[in-house]
């Protein structure tokens, strides 16, 4: 049975299902080089063309019930902080459900990543959504891989996704449990 749902919420993060009106916000994402680092830019290079195609994918994952990244808000502010949630992928002809998360560089440092990450990570095994849960994850993303560590993922493999060189971090059922 498929469960997916928004109104997550956390110590100090709400999340809600993405809308075509967040694409403006989200347009300000694709201003900072420094995080877009990892990221393909599938060939566009306007910000609101790019943040139109990255709304537009999480919709559709939606729609067809693959569950998709959710706005993040911060709870004191209500502010759009960045994006995070659970999304099916296929990696190495296997199907996974993967933690993404992407947060504007200005909230940087302040913990809303792991705490997100943490959110859809509960929320999976808690609805029993799969039994391993990943990150994909550039090789050379650090602060990202921290969040992982942080979350009890581990680096389970090196691989090439989406021309991408990444590593694979998991967290099993079994180990969540235990944490």
């Amino acid at each position: 049975m498929y469960l997916y749902k928004d109104n997550l919420e956390s110590e100090r993060v709400l999340t809600r299902f993405l809308t075509l009106e967040d694409i403006k916000i989200w347009a300000n994402f694709f201003n900072d080089k420094e995080a877009l680092e990892f990221l393909p830019d599938y060939g566009i290079s306007s910000n609101e063309e790019r943040a139109k195609h990255w709304i537009d994918r999480q919709l559709m994952r939606y729609q067809e019930k693959r569950y998709g990244l959710q706005a993040l808000l911060d709870k004191r502010t209500n502010e759009f902080i960045g994006m995070c949630g659970l999304i099916e992928q296929n990696v190495e002809g296997k199907s996974e459900i993967e933690v993404g998360y992407h947060i504007f560089k200005k909230h940087w440092g302040q913990g809303f990543a792991p705490e997100a990450a943490k959110l859809f990570i509960d929320f999976g095994f808690r609805n029993n959504l799969c039994d391993s849960l990943i990150s994909i994850i550039a090789r050379g993303n650090i602060k990202s891989q921290r969040v992982a560590d942080k979350n009890g993922l581990i680096l389970t493999k090196a691989t090439n996704w989406m021309n991408i060189d990444a590593y694979i971090y998991r967290i099993n059922k079994e180990d969540w449990i235990l944490n």
